[in-house]
């Protein structure tokens, strides 16, 4: 049979897989190849909380692949040149994969579909990671939209979802040609391992994306529309870093959170689905506005007065040291698990972006490295809306209160409590704000700052006066 290269990059599952799907369907023996070419993705290179997770889910797919007959070879270098050297050594006839939407790597891709076509092979690409693709939602105009509510009305009155492909129950093996190398010279594993905390509550791979769909479906789905705010409970799906690197298709999750929508709570499913529009909405604005992973979506914010960074208060930030205790849960939380709850996410960039009046791109670019589900659309998407610069974002006056926040969020202080242990003696009030009372605290929580690193009230004060200049007129 003639050989096709399959290119996982993205997708990395056999169920649901168009581009292995397309060259199983005709006629084609699949040789599934993973290049590793971070170089060719800066800006924003894979930061290091993903480089971790990228490992487990690549020896899940080789272990998969195996089963069925085959097995991952793994390269590091020039993709192109990777790919036409695989061509040559095997006598392939075409190469396939699944579209990536980063505009460096879509630019990149689109080069090697040219090249590959050049030289006579087949080339062809397909759309495995979103339920729409980013230039198919349009408004009434022809444009790309701007506001979320618009652009998920568009999509879901057009929401189609394609049956699920179950993964092949064998493969042939292709002989012959380049091994690759061994996992580990990829060096995606970090050293030391501080990751080690991680792989307890995460599962990386095709199976453990599909027991996390279970999972939840089972559990925190039917309370998720209020669920999905409190910290202190497994109210989430934590079904982001499967759906980033693509081990569990969008359309089959819609599919089974539309299936138990039924038999569980309508709100919830529907709250939930409203998320993966997010993501959708997300990829559709990074394709529209590429000049916005790394520009303010709203140029007057050109003009905003940020503060000057101070190195050792950004690093007080990342560290968990504010001395705000829901923002040093989230942060702690952050580097102990490799995810942050998504309102905490919003607490801690709010108190970045406005109390501290740090640019966002700081706290994109430290999310970039430290989340397993890291995400270049929805990072961007999520931190210029937190800082107001961005498409559909919070109003400039929206400043979060971190303490009426946790009150609200985490009513015992528990999750606090879970990342701050130190101020597990006081009384729950003085956890949300423990500056209160400053004598209990220094007695009870002696090692955590004694006030926050940027007061609340004249931080607020101050992030809306620099959001009242620019509604000026110049």
């Amino acid at each position: 049979m003639p050989i096709a290269l399959v290119w996982f990059r993205n997708d990395l599952r056999l169920a649901d897989n168009p581009a292995l799907r397309a060259a199983l369907e005709a006629g084609y023996t699949p040789l599934p190849l993973y290049i590793h070419a971070p170089e060719e993705e800066a800006p924003w290179a894979p930061g290091a909380a993903s480089r971790a997770w990228r490992h487990h889910s690549l020896a899940a797919l080789d272990a998969d692949l195996r089963r069925c007959g085959s097995h991952l070879r793994l390269f590091h270098g020039p993709s192109l040149a990777i790919l036409q050297a695989v061509v040559v050594a095997t006598g392939a006839e075409a190469v396939f994969w699944n579209r990536r939407y980063e505009p460096v790597v879509e630019k990149r891709d689109t080069g090697i579909k040219q090249a590959l076509r050049t030289g006579g092979l087949r080339a062809e690409s397909f759309n495995g990671s979103l339920l729409f693709e980013p230039w198919e939602i349009r408004t009434r105009q022809g444009g790309p939209f701007k506001v979320f509510t618009p652009f998920w009305r568009a999509a879901f009155a057009q929401r189609r979802i394609p049956p699920a492909w179950d993964p092949p129950a064998s493969l042939g093996e292709v002989p012959g040609g380049p091994a690759g190398v061994p996992l580990e010279a990829l060096g995606l594993l970090p050293s030391p391992r501080w990751d080690s905390g991680f792989w307890g509550v995460w599962t990386p791979g095709e199976r453990g994306a599909h027991a996390a769909l279970g999972q939840f479906i089972e559990g925190a789905l039917g309370d998720y529309a209020e669920g999905r705010d409190r910290p202190d409970r497994e109210g989430t799906s934590r079904l982001s870093p499967h759906l980033h690197f693509g081990e569990i298709a969008p359309w089959r999750l819609a599919a089974g959170i539309l299936a138990a929508r039924a038999s569980t709570s309508a709100a919830g499913a529907d709250a939930w689905l409203r998320e993966l529009g997010w993501r959708e909405f997300a990829y559709h604005l990074m394709h529209h506005f590429p000049r916005s992973t790394e520009h303010n979506f709203n140029p007057a914010f050109d003009r905003f007065a940020w503060a000057h960074v101070r190195e050792e208060e950004l690093e007080r930030w990342r560290s968990g040291n504010t001395g705000v205790p829901i923002v040093d849960a989230g942060l702690r939380e952050l580097w102990a698990t490799g995810w942050m709850h998504n309102r905490v996410r919003m607490i801690v960039g709010s108190y970045l972006t406005k109390h501290m009046r740090t640019h966002w791109l700081e706290g994109a670019r430290w999310f970039w490295d430290t989340l397993v589900d890291a995400d270049l659309a929805n990072n961007t998407l999520g931190w210029q809306w937190v800082a107001g610069a961005g498409a559909d974002a919070a109003p400039y006056f929206r400043v979060f209160n971190p303490v009426t926040q946790a009150a609200r969020f985490d009513p015992q202080a528990s999750y606090i409590t879970r990342w701050v242990p130190e101020l597990a003696r006081l009384p729950v009030a003085l956890r949300f704000a423990p500056w209160i009372d400053r004598a209990t605290s220094a007695r009870l929580a002696p090692d955590y700052p004694p006030y926050p690193m940027v007061d609340l009230a004249s931080g607020r004060e101050a992030a809306l006066a620099a959001y009242r200049q620019l509604r000026e007129p110049r």
